[in-house]
């Protein structure tokens, strides 16, 4: 096992070489390097450790850069500590190691990089969040069918907490996924407002709904059936593929390009340390979503994007907003809006609703996630003539069931991202895969 040793000053020489000594006759682990870590109370000048030191700045840029001069290592051992590396510059360090594929390991963790298998045999893109409610498959569905209108012909691999215990293939663009069919799917037993229903519903492409449980630091499923998915998704008439991950959790695939989806209304800690900054450096473009008020401040936004780029100084970062799409005609219509939205935004897109579609918004509600608060408003909304919803949580099981007993439509709406300059990097991205022209 080629190893790199993280140490510091702090430790006596002879008492880190000890060390060195223990790890490899106990791990059988091959110094290639040690990178210094700081430190001077018990260093002295001139001291050897019997294998190349890397210097950095700081902790993790001296970390980088043993990874980049000794890309052969197999592992990161840590035998530092406190004072010298903490709880955030060890978050940090993990994710640098992880990044590079190889094993972060100390006297009591050892990380271990996610095992992203080679099993798509088409040109692939993987969309993955911070966390949930973010918008990323909401980003997945828009990618998805922005590729579709310009022959890119993508399929897509969904993974939900929701998903079938065998992989299940919707042809979307063959087959008119309404009200009716997500009823009928529900009566069979399926979670019909999974995101795989979802995708094909709106986007209108054909997808494959997969199932996920667990999530590590670093976003590895516990357990999975996407494998299995994703070579079903070898043998769909298309052309790409598409992954859409669930939550923090990313689909364990090797994929040509990742787009990262993060909420500017997260702790930003989230999105820049622990392991968010794994996923940050492991990715192609970061769109942040939510980027506005009451969601998140200017200021709040601007942070972000600057705490990004002292991890990924190269990493693109595009500000974005959620605007609702309904998917089929409600201009002069009285709707109840059903969504998963905050209740602090839920009147700028009733506004944005009644502005660009034409329709009276008589009631709007965010709790499609809580049954009994999304029951008690629909209570409120006697005088809609429709429901439009999200297709998320309860939308089928309470809403469209409600609609189809008190005899009134319900029409689905997606959410669009917006952001300046997004297409274009979403379709830079999708020619980068195909390796087409401009």
């Amino acid at each position: 096992m080629k190893t790199i040793f993280l140490i510091d000053g702090e430790h006596y020489p002879p008492v880190v070489l000890d060390a060195i000594e223990s790890v490899r006759e106990s791990l059988g682990a091959e110094g290639v390097a040690a990178a210094f870590l700081g430190g001077t109370e018990k260093i002295k000048e001139g001291a050897e450790y019997g294998i190349p030191l890397v210097y950095g700045e700081n902790p993790a840029s001296a970390v980088e850069r043993a990874l980049i001069e000794y890309p052969e290592a197999d592992a990161v051992v840590d035998l530092s500590d406190e004072p010298v590396v903490g709880y955030r510059e060890r978050m940090r360090i993990a994710s640098l190691v992880l990044a590079a594929g190889a094993r972060y390991m100390g006297s009591d963790f050892d990380f271990t990089p996610p095992n992203f298998h080679d099993v798509s045999e088409k040109p692939s893109i993987a969309v993955v969040g911070t966390g949930k409610r973010v918008g990323k498959t909401a980003v997945s569905g828009y990618l998805a069918r922005l590729l579709a209108g310009e022959g890119f012909d993508p399929g897509v691999v969904s993974m939900g907490r929701g998903g079938p215990r065998e992989p299940e293939v919707i042809e979307g663009r063959n087959l008119e996924v309404g009200s009716d069919y997500l009823l009928e799917a529900l009566k069979r037993g399926a979670h019909a407002a999974s995101d795989y229903y979802e995708t094909a519903a709106l986007s209108r492409v054909s997808t494959v709904g997969c199932r996920r449980c667990g999530g590590g630091f670093a976003g590895e499923p516990f357990v999975s059936n996407v494998l299995e998915g994703a070579r079903m998704a070898n043998g769909l008439d298309t052309r790409m593929t598409l992954f859409d991950g669930s939550g923090a959790a990313m689909p364990p695939v090797e994929v040509d390009r990742r787009v990262l989806v993060a909420g500017a209304n997260q702790d930003t800690e989230y999105i820049t340390g622990f392991l968010g900054a794994y996923r940050l450096l492991v990715s192609d473009l970061l769109i942040l979503t939510m980027s506005e008020e009451p969601m998140a401040s200017e200021e709040k936004v601007k942070g972000i994007v600057d705490g990004v780029r002292e991890v990924r100084p190269d990493l693109r970062v595009i500000p974005a907003v959620f605007r609702p799409r309904p998917v089929g005609d409600v201009r002069g219509m009285k709707v109840g809006y059903l969504s998963t939205a905050p209740e602090s935004v839920l009147r700028k897109l009733s506004d944005f609703l009644e502005e660009n579609y034409g329709c009276e918004v008589v009631g709007a509600s965010g709790n499609l996630s809580d049954r009994k608060k999304l029951a008690a408003d629909l209570d409120g909304m006697g005088e809609a003539e429709a429901y439009l919803t999200e297709i998320k949580a309860a939308a089928i099981d309470v809403v469209t069931m409600r609609g189809a007993e008190e005899g009134k439509a319900v029409l689905y709406c997606d959410n669009d991202p917006v952001g300046e300059g997004l297409d274009g990097a979403l379709f830079s991205l999708a020619r980068e895969v195909m390796r087409t022209p401009d």
